[in-house]
């Protein structure tokens, strides 16, 4: 006798019932989704970006659109999540699921996160804070919680910093109590030039500040400086020459570049004008 497989009849009709009720509520749900997500990729920095230029009138183009580029990854973001959760609670309904129970449980872990996550609540609190201030924004050299390094990401709980070695750091907001932003609308030039005593001070300090005013006036560097560097004062009496102080402002961000160029200036005017550079004094010449 041969053996016979019988499968349940398919009720085609119930089939078809749901695929023309819950089933198109289900497809118009995501594409509602899908067409709120493509509004906001398309909308939020069409709105951002001119709301911030507006706001940051007068300042460089570079930091509007840091902060520009900041608020819209943030809001994207949020804008991301809130959609996601809503199709999730929308469609679970239609797929026969009853999320009263998971409603309730979210409510009861809502109270429980209330008491076992401050720190989150706090990350939360302090990324707004630092959002809304606009105590820096991504591109920026900060130094956070003790680390230093260019932003590499903002965001409501957490921010990350890349430093000269390349090392990833996160920081979450709440341990950020004093943000130091070294780029923010300008950056300056602080450099100590050490001379040997017994230069003539009055000369120095006619060099340098030649060098500072070449410096400004070049076609590569010039457009990266605001104020010329130039001598501020005698900084200090070290134990093998005379510290000068010398200031200015660049452009941010550029300030490193500026003072690596003037310090190679610097050097080649020194010998060129016979002005000498101590050594430090634990620099011993080695006998012949």
């Amino acid at each position: 006798m041969p053996f016979l497989v019988t499968s349940p009849d398919i009720d085609w009709d119930r089939v078809t019932d749901w695929l023309l009720t819950h089933g198109l509520r289900i497809l118009l749900i995501l594409a509602l989704a899908l067409v709120a997500d493509l509004a906001l990729r398309v909308l939020v920095p069409r709105v951002i970006r001119p709301t911030v230029a507006r706001q940051m009138r007068g300042k460089p183009d570079e930091e509007i659109e840091q902060r520009s580029h900041t608020l819209v990854a943030v809001l994207r973001g949020s804008g991301r999540f809130v959609l996601v959760v809503w199709a999730l609670f929308t469609i679970l309904p239609e797929l026969g699921v009853n999320i009263t129970p998971m409603l309730a449980s979210v409510g009861i872990a809502g109270i429980a996160l209330g008491f076992g996550a401050q720190s989150l609540v706090k990350d939360i609190l302090t990324g707004l804070f630092i959002l809304i201030e606009n105590q820096y924004s991504k591109g920026d050299v900060v130094t956070v919680a003790g680390i230093s390094g260019q932003v590499e990401e903002v965001g409501l709980r957490r921010t990350v910093l890349r430093d000269l070695d390349g090392v990833v750091h996160h920081v979450p907001n709440s341990q950020i109590a004093v943000a130091s932003n070294l780029t923010q609308e300008w950056s300056r030039v602080n450099l100590n030039v050490s001379v040997a005593y017994g230069e003539d001070l009055d000369r120095v300090f006619e060099v340098i500040n030649r060098v500072g005013r070449e410096l400004a006036a070049d076609a590569e560097f010039g457009p990266l400086i605001l104020k010329a560097p130039q001598v501020l004062r005698v900084e200090a009496f070290g134990e093998s020459g005379i510290a000068i102080k010398v200031l200015g402002d660049t452009e941010p961000i550029r300030q490193w570049e500026v003072m690596g160029e003037l310090r190679k200036r610097l050097i080649r005017a020194f010998l060129e004008e016979g002005i000498h550079v101590p050594f430090p004094p634990h620099v011993v010449a080695a006998a012949g």
